[in-house]
């Protein structure tokens, strides 16, 4: 996470636009998980926001994010006091004993990842029945303005605008719904999978395929400060 994890990377301005997860996404997970809630890890923890959501269903939690900026951010809110955050990668985890974990979550994150030391470190930190949950949207689709649509995607894509700027491979991997995303055979157990993806056509068509579990309606100022956060 090269460009996030620059000191000068507004965190503050992150916090305020990006989206928030419904709670429907976190039931999902939640349901999945089989007890205890002792200890979650939350890979990637930009401002906190999955840490504060799931603090009253797990006894501690450890986040992790790479970026000083985000953690500083994500320290500014205090009444959690079974939340600690720490400034680390998802690569080494060996400040965590091993066999400890209860649940791994990464919310927008998983796909910066270097699955070639991630995978190991977690087969070694989560105990055995444990759940890795990782999440992530790609772009916003306005549902009922193609147009507009396709005017961001120009912006964000094209080969003259943001296109050629983009971190690879984990920008791809997040378009392409963390399909390459594939936990080693033999050691991770009841893999799901939840996709979505919007259709195009705008108003009054067909909405997708998939199942819908985040959406939200914003103001053309909200979607201004959103693309800014890039």
């Amino acid at each position: 996470m090269a460009t996030f994890a620059k000191t000068t990377f507004n965190a503050i301005s992150y916090a305020a636009f990006r989206p928030t997860y419904p709670p429907a996404l976190y039931k999902t997970i939640l349901t999945y998980h089989h007890e205890p809630f002792t200890t979650l890890l939350d890979l990637g923890c930009g401002h906190g926001l999955i840490s504060r959501s799931l603090s009253s269903h797990f006894t501690s939690i450890l986040a992790t994010d790479p970026s000083s900026s985000m953690i500083a951010q994500a320290r500014t809110s205090t009444e959690y006091s079974n939340i600690q955050f720490r400034q680390a990668s998802a690569e080494n985890l060996n400040f965590i004993e091993d066999g400890s974990l209860d649940m791994v979550v990464a919310g927008q994150a998983a796909h910066w990842f270097d699955y070639s030391k991630v995978w190991p470190e977690l087969s070694r930190k989560v105990r055995k029945g444990g759940t890795l949950a990782f999440w992530g949207y790609k772009d916003n689709i306005f549902v009922d303005y193609p147009a507009a649509t396709q005017v961001l995607d120009e912006y964000c894509y094209g080969e003259n605008t943001m296109g050629p700027f983009w971190e690879q491979p984990g920008r791809r991997i997040l378009r392409d719904l963390y399909r390459d995303i594939v936990p080693p055979e033999g050691e991770w157990e009841g893999v799901q999978r939840v996709e979505y993806e919007p259709a195009l056509q705008g108003e009054g068509k067909a909405k997708g395929t998939g199942e819908v579990l985040m959406s939200r309606r914003l103001k053309l100022g909200e979607v201004e400060g959103y693309v800014r956060t890039f």
